[in-house]
């Protein structure tokens, strides 16, 4: 028998309404603690009760990303459970709906949900999240990032103890970091009691190619210009940085900040100037998987929710739906963590976990039920 579209749109709107409230509620707490948590880390550091509650506003939106697939487990077992309660899902039953026909209207709002989550609510997300680690840059570590890669090639702006330098390369090699066709602009900070208010122009530096190594970027073919006299060229140039190779791959900016709808083409800039986007292309890959994955949490909190009150064992069952859930968001992160070390493919780290969990789900529930 099919449902018809009135019991549809009752199961749509109660799912619905779990799902609002629980995502309000948990919304509130996750803030709550999060202002808890920086206002531990800005013990010993002076920083106005506003800037960290606007810090913890633009930080929600992304931990509301990571919620999702918990939001929907647990509105999908709160949702089942009122049905079995109230023994409205005994009469559905008995009028011969199936398992996978009831189940229809809460997976079709799953996938909607999926859908809006990456399409529209995460370039939000994304763009607040920029704005919270800017913030947290200039609050925790005194400064905001330094790195850009774009079509023009690879900038870095290096801070020293006399002066800054502005890095740009057409090419990059990450591994050993060597820079090809590499023009550097050399700045002193003006002293005390002068009048330009900006950084003084030392020097430029035109290379075809630069090394990074243990306290200085040693230049190849070096062309140094400097204001009123003749460029000189120099075989090998030494020019002093404490920075790394870990530092600047580092500084890069986080799949987070990106939004989805730019993440392909900041992809391709990324592998164009030399660098690895796995962590950019796990994170993509795992965003158009999560649809999938709150699918396969309706299927869980099926197999947990629909049994009959007077079987009992009600909150054994809501219990391991929880543990499932837990798991799975652990699982998920250590299988991450395995495709960016490259111990197994990108693709398959990131849609494994949807998948199993999916899996998982239309197989408990066809021990379950007859079909």
């Amino acid at each position: 028998m099919r449902p018809t579209i009135t019991l549809s749109f009752y199961i749509a709107r109660l799912f619905s309404f779990w799902f609002v409230s629980v995502f309000v509620g948990l919304a509130i707490v996750v803030y709550l603690l999060d202002t808890i948590e920086l206002l531990r880390r800005v013990q010993r550091i002076e920083v106005p009760i506003g800037v960290l509650l606007r810090m913890s506003a633009f930080k929600l939106p992304q931990l509301i990303m990571e919620m999702f697939p918990f939001v929907t487990l647990i509105a999908a077992m709160l949702c089942f459970w009122r049905l079995a309660r109230s023994h409205e899902l005994t009469v559905i039953r008995a009028s011969g709906v199936s398992v996978w026909q009831f189940l229809l209207p809460a997976i079709a709002l799953a996938l909607a949900i999926g859908a809006v989550r990456v399409g529209l609510f995460n370039p939000l997300a994304a763009a607040l999240y920029a704005r919270y680690e800017t913030l947290e840059s200039q609050v925790f570590r005194g400064r905001a990032s330094q790195l850009a890669v774009s079509q023009n090639g690879f900038w870095l702006r290096q801070a020293g103890s006399e002066g800054n330098a502005v890095i740009n390369a057409l090419r990059v090699t990450s591994e050993k970091m060597e820079l090809y066709d590499v023009i550097i602009w050399n700045f002193a900070r003006p002293q005390r009691g002068g009048e330009s208010g900006g950084d003084l122009f030392l020097s430029r530096m035109d290379a075809k190619r630069a090394v990074l190594e243990p306290g200085a970027w040693v230049l190849t073919d070096a062309i140094i210009s400097l204001p009123d006299r003749a460029p000189r060229r120099e075989p090998a140039y030494r020019l002093p940085t404490d920075m790394t190779r870990e530092q600047i791959q580092d500084a890069f900016a986080a799949p987070e900040t990106i939004s989805f709808w730019e993440l392909p083409g900041f992809i391709r800039t990324l592998e164009n100037a030399g660098f690895s986007a796995r962590r950019h292309l796990l994170h993509l890959h795992r965003l158009l998987a999560s649809p999938l994955l709150l699918v396969g949490m309706i299927l869980i909190a099926a197999t947990v929710s629909l049994r009959p009150p007077r079987r009992g064992g009600g909150m054994t069952m809501v219990g391991l739906g929880l543990a499932a859930g837990f798991l799975l968001y652990f699982l998920s992160n250590l299988v991450a963590a395995l495709g960016l070390s490259q111990a197994i493919p990108v693709h398959l780290a990131a849609w494994a976990p949807a998948s199993v969990m999916s899996l998982l789900g239309v197989t408990l529930l066809l021990h379950q039920e007859d079909g």
